[in-house]
């Protein structure tokens, strides 16, 4: 397809900016809608090109378009602004503006490094459809008052409504770094900064805050041992990630404690009945030793890990699952299982948004995944998990949280 000729033949008016909000292209409906040429537009300044007018004391134009623009380039999302009275410069007559009306509509291209490669900048023309609201004939002078004034009255309700949107958003977007940053503070894992062979992921819901109540972990243990676990808490956003923050720090402190997985989970199970909103929690976590290539592992109600062998076969570890946490109105020891490993098998623990999907058999998606991880056995695990993420359609994020580790053994 002739993406170019697509863009230029496109009946609505569009251009191109850079993240420094350059024109770097335009097609020929914006043109004909402003009455300018490609010469006159591109490398131009957006606000250069079309500046506020001087003569208008509430012209802004200018000032709302930079905020909507600003916008897309912190958040990476579109942004739909309200109608706009934004005059423009007529060409060859200096300082004088012609009255126009736009829809505009601004939309992120995300670059190979994830960050705003580019702004598409479209806007729809609605001059003629707000000027043919004035009647033809000249009314008497009374009713042209009363329709001035009712039409003042309407113009300055929308541009409250915009201001007051513009507090929402703001608000919004405040809660949001908030929320990001509790979140990264509550996922910091010290420990796996030592552990090149490990390769973790944290994917919130699409359209939450960017937090869950998913968790992953790696702690390490004596004489060359370490434990990972995966856990997730019934429910997203901020209650669920501070439900999830206290149930992980315990449970990284018992498994350094303890050092049997089935005994740090029994540990986790009586915190958790304290705590409100961990009714339901699910966790599992496997100890990995090295020296003997051994794989302990106990599971509280959690999808079953993975242990996948260089050659590619794939093998489920659920002899040792259990309920989830405080289900049980008494204490009862938890199960614990062990698994043989070769050197290059790989290890990986995950929440269940990166299995299930709605109304779908688990097993269905069980056997999606090792499917997968058999066909990509040999890959490193940074590699393994973008493969993985992608081929389950989650690279952007999923319907429910997700939370992965993959270890190479």
């Amino acid at each position: 397809m002739d993406y170019a000729a697509l863009f230029a033949a496109t009946p609505s008016p569009y251009l191109v900016l850079d993240p420094d909000l350059v024109i770097v292209e335009v097609n020929q409906a914006y043109l004909d809608a402003t009455g300018r040429t490609r010469e006159e537009l591109i490398g131009q300044h957006i606000f250069a090109a079309f500046p506020d007018n001087p003569a208008d004391p509430e012209a802004d134009g200018v000032r709302n378009l930079n905020t909507s623009l600003q916008r897309v380039l912190a958040l990476q999302l579109p942004d739909t602004m309200a109608l706009q009275k934004y005059d423009i410069p007529v060409m060859r007559r200096p300082g004088v503006f012609e009255e126009r009306w736009w829809s505009p509509i601004n939309t992120p291209v995300l670059g190979p490094d994830g960050s705003v490669a580019w702004i598409i900048h479209r806007v729809e023309d609605v001059t003629a459809f707000v000027k043919s609201r004035a009647p033809r004939a000249q009314p008497p002078a009374k009713l042209l008052a009363e329709r001035e004034a009712l039409e003042a009255e309407l113009y300055a309700r929308a541009r409250e409504l915009q201001r007051l949107n513009e507090e929402l958003r703001q608000a919004h977007t405040r809660e949001r770094q908030v929320a990001v940053t509790l979140q990264e503070a509550m996922l910091q894992v010290p420990d796996l900064a030592r552990h090149q062979n490990i390769a973790v992921r944290y994917l919130p819901a699409t359209g939450s805050l960017n937090v869950c109540g998913d968790w992953y972990d790696v702690a390490d243990l004596t004489d060359g041992r370490f434990s990972v676990a995966v856990g997730d808490v019934v429910g997203h956003g901020l209650e669920a990630a501070a439900v999830m923050g206290m149930l992980r720090s315990a449970l990284s402190a018992a498994i350094r404690a303890l050092e049997r997985p089935a005994q740090a989970l029994e540990v986790l199970g009586l915190y958790a009945r304290s705590v409100e909103g961990a009714l339901n929690t699910t966790a599992v976590k496997a100890l990995v030793d090295p020296v003997s290539c051994l794989i302990i592992y106990s599971n509280a109600g959690h999808p079953p890990p993975v242990l996948v062998h260089a050659g590619g076969a794939c093998e489920l570890l659920d002899r040792a699952t259990d309920p989830p946490l405080a289900v049980r109105p008494q204490h009862v020891p938890r199960p614990q299982a062990t698994a043989t490993y070769s050197p290059g098998d790989t290890l990986v623990l995950y929440t269940d948004g990166l299995i299930e999907r709605r109304g779908e058999d688990l097993d269905v998606g069980l056997a999606r995944l090792t499917d997968i991880l058999g066909q990509h056995s040999r890959l490193d695990p940074e590699e393994l998990a973008e493969t993985l993420l992608a081929r389950l359609g989650l690279a952007g994020g999923g319907r429910d949280d997700t939370a992965l580790i993959i270890v190479r053994l």
